[in-house]
């Protein structure tokens, strides 16, 4: 579809053909303006091939004119319109790799699993509902990775997350590295809301940056980070004289993951099954919601510069036309 930015442009379209009828009556000072039109235009010769000439010469010269009006109004094509994400969130989240992650305490369709696929399970079906937002994966043990950047391809995103393995960023857990590495990869992108979704299931073993510290650089820097201790507190183990009972879950530290939560106007969320941790996550989708709305595009492409060129190439005739006649008529009197 055609449109005109500055249609009152048009306006201007028939200003030669109004000096050439105010001739008679202009001053000099409007004679420089007109007179090439003037000229070209002028039908004082009674002479038929002379008329012909002369109307050939006045063609290219009122399409220049035309052209260069139409141009000087900006027309734009707008092409079809086309559906694009929609701006929400950069979602990160950070994955504890470290060696206690493997201890198999929760419990999917009745069969044990390890408490990391346990949160591959569950993060699999979040991460596919992040339509609109911008997710990544920070994957953290003794040192903190980034496994993901910040992509709207959720399904990389997802096989991504289904690739990490225990043990592959070292044994020991870097909490505060881990939210370190989410605010430099949040810092400066323009989402209307920045998150991290920080998962262990242990305490701040590894790393030179204090959680506190960077929580409260997080908050700074309008980080919200939610944090979620994963791990069951009950679970039977055989020891030397029989069965008995465990905390497997005695290492996590609580009371860090609630002040970061809380520094940071985050949420502490406490996961103690794969029920829970689903939970879990359907509360985060009410809490960061995605956005609702579809949002499209039109592609606009602008016409001035073709309009400007076609002006040009008429007006270069409308001279080469000229020219030939000024030749004709001084052979003729010749």
């Amino acid at each position: 579809m055609l449109e005109l930015q500055w249609p009152w442009i048009l306006a201007l379209l028939p200003l030669p053909m109004l000096l050439l009828f105010m001739n008679k009556t202009a001053s000099k000072q409007s004679e420089a303006i007109y007179w090439r039109f003037s000229r070209v235009l002028s039908l004082n010769s009674s002479r038929k091939k002379a008329r012909f000439s002369r109307y050939l010469s006045a063609t290219p010269l009122t399409l220049a004119w035309c052209s260069l009006v139409l141009g000087i109004s900006q027309p734009t094509w707008l092409g079809e319109p086309t559906k694009i994400p929609p701006t929400g969130r950069d979602l990160l989240i950070a994955l504890d790799l470290s060696g206690s992650m493997q201890v198999t305490d929760m419990t999917s369709n009745q069969t044990p699993i390890n408490r990391l696929q346990a949160a591959k399970n569950v993060l699999e079906e979040f991460i596919n509902e992040r339509r609109g937002d911008r997710v990544g994966i920070i994957v953290f043990g003794s040192k903190a990775f980034l496994q993901a950047p910040l992509s709207f391809d959720l399904n990389t995103i997802n096989q991504l997350v289904q690739e990490t393995q225990i043990g592959f960023a070292g044994e020991q857990t870097a909490i505060g590295e881990a939210i370190g590495l989410g605010i430099k990869r949040l810092e400066d992108k323009p989402a209307d809301k920045k998150v991290l979704i920080l998962m262990t299931d242990g305490a701040n073993t590894a790393g030179r940056v204090s959680p506190l510290q960077a929580a409260n650089f997080a908050a700074k820097e309008d980080v919200i980070v939610h944090t979620i201790g994963i791990g069951a507190e009950k679970m039977i183990v055989q020891g030397f004289f029989g069965p008995k009972e465990i905390n497997p879950s005695s290492d996590l530290d609580e009371a860090l993951l609630t002040n970061i939560a809380e520094l940071t106007g985050g949420q502490f969320f406490r996961a103690r099954s794969l029920d829970e941790l689903h939970a879990i996550y359907r509360t985060l989708d009410e809490l960061e919601p995605t956005p609702s709305e579809e949002v499209f595009q039109r592609p606009v492409t602008s016409l001035f510069h073709w309009l400007g060129l076609l002006s040009l190439i008429l007006l270069g005739v409308a001279m080469l036309v000229s020219g030939n006649v000024k030749l004709r008529r001084k052979s003729n009197a010749v």
